[in-house]
């Protein structure tokens, strides 16, 4: 979630900052932080019912085949209706329940701490210092800036592997 002075379109009040006005950017990416997809809403709109639209708003469309892809969750999308959205879609869905005992992994054998491949891709759109806090009033236009910082972040991705 990201402050909005200014308020506008697809803002709202934020549950973890007093109230003041955010918007929550609800990012898909690949297994290596890429970004996918990305959506804008108000930063009081709970993170599962922006999952529909922002599965939909991957441009490269699913390959014809009967492979469905696996999609990782938190537990901010343990809700009923989300394995219907899962399934429509072609994901099978690995969601973290609400409830479910914290496994103390440090003591395993081999065991590295890695952060989660969307906080690092959140991490990476921060470094435009334009995106941190939104100046725009139009939601399109703010959308168009964040999606130019994930064309810029998948250019210098393929130029340092290429």
């Amino acid at each position: 979630m990201t402050k909005a002075p200014l308020g506008g379109e697809k803002t709202g009040p934020n549950p973890t900052d007093r109230g003041k006005v955010g918007t929550k950017r609800s990012l898909l990416t690949d297994g290596r932080g890429q970004p996918l997809s990305i959506v804008v809403d108000g930063a009081n709109v709970n993170d599962h019912l922006l999952l529909a639209d922002t599965l939909d708003g991957i441009p490269i469309p699913h390959p014809d085949d009967d492979a469905s892809e696996n999609i990782c969750l938190d537990k901010g999308y343990d809700y009923p209706r989300v394995p219907g959205i899962l399934e429509a879609r072609g994901y099978v869905g690995h969601v973290r329940t609400r409830g479910e005992e914290i496994v103390d992994l440090k003591t395993l054998p081999g065991y590295r701490a890695r952060r989660w491949v969307v906080e690092r891709g959140h991490s990476w759109l921060n470094r435009f210092r334009r995106l941190l806090v939104r100046w725009e009033k139009k939601a399109a236009n703010y959308l168009a800036l964040l999606q130019f910082a994930c064309a810029w972040q998948l250019f210098k991705t393929a130029e340092v592997s290429g």
